[in-house]
């Protein structure tokens, strides 16, 4: 991972971050896993993160991403769920029979935990080895 330089400062912003499936259903298997990884990748294209490791287990999502300095955590979060919950949702209608009362897939909340330069390769072969 790089630094980023921008005219005013220097920074290297890096977190692992956590999504998990809500109700922790293990849904995230198969064709459904697939696909939010590769969703997860086309919201990274149209917004200041860049995903540097990702992978899947059956009911959550590892991530470790590197944003900018323009938006808080939360919104990166918030971006990520909004996302893919809305490409899910329209690729496999059959989630219906999953969350009956609302247009739902990700919990309310996250984990997230920022990341040192030294620490990453330490996150980074934790998320590889999960899934």
């Amino acid at each position: 991972m790089e630094y980023e330089t921008k005219s005013h400062c220097k920074y290297l912003i890096a977190l692992h971050l956590i999504l998990v499936v809500k109700y922790r259903k293990p849904l995230l298997n198969g064709n459904l896993g697939e696909f939010v990884k590769k969703t997860v990748f086309d919201v990274s294209l149209s917004s200041d993160f860049r995903i540097e490791e990702i992978e899947i287990d059956k009911d959550h999502i590892h991530m470790l991403i590197t944003i900018g300095t323009r938006y808080s955590v939360g919104q990166y979060a918030r971006r990520i769920k909004q996302g893919t919950t809305t490409k899910i949702w329209k690729s496999f209608p059959y989630l219906k029979n999953q969350f009956w009362k609302e247009k739902t897939f990700w919990s309310d909340g996250y984990f997230v935990c920022s990341v040192g330069n030294a620490s990453a390769e330490i996150i980074r072969k934790y998320i590889q080895e999960k899934g």
